[in-house]
């Protein structure tokens, strides 16, 4: 495909890539699938033929459930695992951790992985009460009707022959139909070609997909921060897995707080020094001015209006940044397990 930049003389590394999300994740989708009783999830179909997958509203869910989802979500491109911590290691403070890598990290978690396709319905178009969620996963490079696929220069390559695509909702309920339709059409797939995996973040699973985003939060600030992205060649994350919270709030705070305050990434790049320096000392969430308190009760502040809170909260709390051409590694934060710990630990 022509790539979007090209008008100011730029040439995206993404367009034209060979590398379909959609065909890497249909494996580990066919495996959710297939050992769905194990995993506590269940799979039905729409009147449509779109393929549900429930990951946590009616069924119970799990965390390895969370993990499949996670590497969905990835687009089949990183890996996500459980690691228990020992007491004698720098991670000491909190039991289960999760472990993200990537060797395609800028496709893995930008042009899948990122929740950013805004997917809302009214009242009356959802029957009686309102829907709203942000649409994560491989289908997004399907449509690409996000601003950040002009700037990638990506749509997925995958050809109409054996066309599918799957689409992972942060949600309570099952979308209205209008909302599925808007999917189908959006990504031009026949319903049996889709699939949606619903996760409430209040879910087991739900709670693991949204830790196993670490890196995709470090890769989405460096897009802020306006490092090219292209030089971005390998990622490695991890953050501390909590028990899922009471509520949605609860929930939310948790999974957020895991990340900036327990999300370690270290990003290998090309590129000049400086540049690299900077994107180290520039990264880590305590730059910003909302750090030390716990993300529900930021949220709070705000007025649960996510708009009002200092765009540079979004980061992993501790960040290295290790340069291919001159050896050099720079790093920049901290974890800060004893913040988690008042906020999750309740003491035997």
């Amino acid at each position: 495909m022509s790539n979007p930049n090209a008008a100011n003389g730029s040439t995206s590394p993404f367009a034209n890539h060979p590398l379909s999300v959609n065909a890497s994740a249909q494996a580990l989708v066919q495996r959710l699938v297939d050992e769905a009783q194990r995993l506590g999830i269940t799979v039905s179909r729409d009147d449509s033929g779109v393929s549900l997958i429930d990951a946590g509203i009616e069924a119970p869910g799990s965390i390895e459930a969370g993990i499949l989802i996670g590497e969905i979500c990835m687009g089949g491109l990183g890996s996500v695992q459980l690691a228990a911590q020992g007491a004698s290691d720098s991670t000491a403070g909190w039991p289960s951790w999760l472990e993200v890598r990537s060797s395609q990290p800028v496709l893995a978690c930008l042009a899948s992985q990122y929740a950013g396709w805004s997917l809302a319905a009214s009242k009356e178009e959802a029957g009686g009460k309102k829907f709203f969620s942000l649409g994560s996963g491989p289908a997004r490079a399907l449509a690409g009707k996000e601003a950040l696929f002009a700037e990638l220069g990506y749509r997925d390559p995958m050809p109409a022959a054996g066309r599918s695509g799957v689409l992972v909702l942060e949600v309570d309920r099952v979308p209205p139909p209008v909302v599925i339709e808007k999917v189908l059409r959006d990504c031009g797939l026949a319903p049996e070609q889709l699939t949606l995996i619903l996760t409430p973040t209040k879910s087991l699973a739900g709670t693991t997909q949204v830790v196993a985003r670490v890196l995709e939060v470090a890769l989405h600030k460096a897009h802020e921060l306006h490092f090219a992205l292209e030089h971005i060649v390998e990622g490695v994350a991890s953050a501390p897995l909590p028990a899922p919270g009471a509520d949605a709030l609860d929930a939310m705070g948790r999974t957020n707080d895991a990340i900036l305050y327990g999300g370690r990434v270290h990003l290998t790049v090309r590129g000049g020094d400086d540049a690299a320096r900077l994107l180290a000392k520039s990264l880590p969430s305590q730059n910003s001015r909302d750090y030390g308190r716990g993300f529900a009760d930021i949220f709070k502040a705000a007025e649960f209006d996510f708009y009002k809170i200092d765009g540079a909260l979004f980061a992993p709390a501790e960040v290295w940044v290790s340069s291919l051409e001159s050896g050099k590694t720079w790093h920049a934060g901290r974890l800060n397990l004893q913040l988690l710990r008042e906020q999750w630990l309740d003491e035997a």
